[in-house]
């Protein structure tokens, strides 16, 4: 690894509880094999204080500095983010729609200079996820809007019920909200072969709920976490204060690109890397989303 990249993680990352700097080495395999272990049993794992205490602050004002340059637009979305006028069963849970009032700042508008923006290039960091994944590597997304975003939810909003395009998400807590914006989740709730409709109706309706864990996060706090098969959700934030998360995307393959309907339902635009890509998606499994 790059001199760089010890300089950065030394300097970013509470060391003392995580040894980014020393792959391999006896504290940094213990990490990992928490976090395995954290990620086979119900499919997420929680790095608290993963940042160091000294420059929290510097990350929730560098973040609620960019977060007006988010794409605002609330929209009426299903569970599995596909056409709310799709045909299906009466009964099928993505006839249940909600209103998705979250919003994102992209990659292209976050500072190189940011400490979220160091950090997802990160060559140290970047193994340290592959290694808790149990991937040989990962891959920053091809995507300059959706490889790297500020995931914004204002007072009153809420980000609701979704599964995740990719098999795997890692995110940073940046700023708390004085109330509400809990994460659920339901832990593999379906799988690459089954979708498991009827558990995720009832969670929807409202009538699974001891499916539902939530999870207490707090700034500076690391999650990795599989979305594609745990049906997740922030609920509506209160107060005053918004809640801030980065978004770190990566791919087991490299040149990732999003759709242009997916893409410009997130940011509000696309760009020339969208449209030379379009069709050309590789899927992970037959699932709905």
């Amino acid at each position: 690894m790059a001199a760089a990249d010890t300089h950065t993680v030394d300097q970013v990352v509470n060391t003392e509880g995580y040894p980014l700097e020393d792959p391999g080495g006896e504290g940094w395999r213990g990490v990992v094999s928490r976090v395995r272990d954290d990620l086979a049993k119900s499919g997420c794992s929680v790095l608290t204080d993963f940042i160091h205490p000294s420059l929290r602050e510097t990350l929730r004002e560098e973040c609620a500095a960019i977060a007006p340059q988010s794409h605002d637009g609330v929209e009426t979305v299903n569970a599995y983010n596909i056409d709310t006028s799709s045909p299906l069963p009466d009964d099928h849970p993505a006839r249940i729609t909600v209103q998705r009032g979250n919003s994102f700042v992209a990659r292209d508008r976050i500072p190189t200079a940011h400490l979220i923006h160091r950090l997802y290039s990160n060559g140290l960091f970047q193994h340290f996820v592959a290694s808790c994944f149990g991937l040989p590597r990962v891959h920053e997304l091809g995507d300059p809007l959706s490889g790297l975003c500020l995931n914004v939810v204002r007072p009153g909003m809420e980000h609701p019920w979704h599964f995740d395009t990719n098999e795997f998400t890692v995110s940073l807590l940046t700023q708390e909200p004085e109330g509400g914006g809990v994460f659920e989740y339901c832990p593999n709730i379906r799988s690459a072969r089954e979708e498991n409709f009827d558990a995720v109706r009832s969670v929807l309706t409202g009538d699974g709920a001891g499916l539902v864990r939530r999870l207490t996060l707090n700034p500076g706090d690391l999650q990795l976490f599989k979305g594609r098969y745990s049906l997740h959700r922030v609920t509506p934030v209160l107060g005053e204060r918004e809640r801030h998360t980065a978004i770190l995307a990566y791919s087991e393959r490299p040149g990732v690109v999003g759709s242009v309907a997916r893409t410009r339902q997130l940011f509000g635009r696309v760009l020339p890397e969208h449209l030379a890509a379009e069709g050309r998606a590789v899927r992970v499994d037959r699932l709905l989303d």
